[in-house]
This record gives C-alpha cells, structure tokens and sequence, in this order.
C-alpha cells in the first residue's frame, strides 16, 4: 500500500506544479495518470464491499469527465454529467453506511454556500445554468451527509470523508469561479491540489 500511496502523491504533486508552472503536456498526461493510481490503490482496499465499489465506479466517471474536458467547448455538458454521476455515486456509498440524523447548522451553512456559488456565476452559465446548478446541489448534498455523519460519529473514517469532500466542494468553487466569472493567480493549482486531495481522503476512507 506505501507504494501506491507515494505513486498517488508524487503524480499529484506533478500535475498541481504542471498547472501552475508547468508545461501543457504535463497536465495532459498526470491528471489521467493520478485519477488511474488513486483507482488501483482503491482496489487494493483490504475489505470492499458492495457499496465501496461505488467509489471506484465514482473514480472512473470522474476519469471520464477530466476526458471530455480536453475537448471543445461543446463537450462541456457531457463532463459536467460525468462529474455529477461521479459523485452521485459517493453520495449513495455514503449515505448505505450513516444512520439518519439531523442537525439544522449544517444543510444550512451548504445551502447559504451554494446560493452564493450560484449567485456568482449565474449571468455567465448561459445553457449550462441548470446542469452547473444540478452538479452544485449533488455536491453540497455529498459534503451534507458526510458532514452529518461525522458530527454525530466522530470517527476517523468519517473525518475523512468529511475532509474529502469538502475539499471536492472547494475545488469546484474555485474552478467555476475561475472559468465562470475571473481568473486569479495560481488559481488552477489551488483546483488540482483539492481535487486530488478530495479524491485522495475519499480513498483512504476504505482503509480505515
């Protein structure tokens, strides 16, 4: 397992340094290469059950989506969609493993969270205002349930879930806000490193 670890963070490092210095071909090649060691140390998880593979199935989708990124403008759709699914199906591997709760602070931090997101970006969605918006609302539901979960099962495996996801939510912000309204400094290797840290904790979940 310390193998496909290190594998895991040294491409990750190279495509975060790629994306803020780096050359183009380096992206090109580490973001797939990264997503590919994070599903085969996914696999090497000890004791996967029915529901874990849902992650690895959420990793593949998520693949998918960083693929059709590469493509025109046009395609855009089709990876939001893959994205979506992605993490439609960590929210169902999730939600088999809590019991329900409620704690009102929470669902409402999320929806005050995706309000400002979508009030920020909205002018500029133009046909994409309702997938874009859809997407917004699977991933709050995701940090909502993992959030929940942790609150009331203060577990290392609940933290991390919470961790991942929430920086899964802060990547998307951070890209949508770039792509969408304005670009800042460094603001595509702040996406990549909670990207794949996201994806990272998500992961680690299984070993724990």
């Amino acid at each position: 397992m310390i193998w496909s670890f290190l594998a895991v963070l040294f491409s990750g490092w190279l495509y975060v340094d790629a994306t803020y210095r780096g050359p183009q071909w380096q992206r090109w090649v580490f973001k797939p290469v990264t997503l590919l060691l994070l599903l085969a140390w996914a696999w090497q998880a000890p004791a996967l059950s029915a529901t874990d593979y849902l992650i690895l199935f959420g990793l593949l989708a998520t693949l998918v989506g960083d693929a059709l990124m590469l493509l025109p403008e046009r395609r855009m759709l089709y990876a939001i969609g893959a994205f979506f699914l992605s993490h439609l199906l960590y929210t169902i591997c999730f939600a088999s493993h809590m019991t329900l709760t409620f704690f009102w602070p929470i669902p409402l931090t999320v929806l005050v969270i995706g309000a400002l997101l979508i009030a920020a970006i909205w002018t500029k969605l133009e046909d994409l205002r309702w997938p874009v918006c859809t997407f917004i609302g699977m991933t709050l539901l995701m940090v909502w349930l993992t959030t929940e979960q942790y609150v009331f099962r203060p577990t290392d495996y609940g933290f991390s879930l919470m961790v991942g996801t929430s920086l899964l939510l802060l990547a998307n912000i951070v890209w949508l806000v770039s792509h969408y309204r304005r670009r800042f400094a460094a603001d595509s290797a702040i996406t990549a490193a909670c990207y794949f840290a996201g994806h990272f904790m998500i992961v680690r979940s299984l070993y724990l």
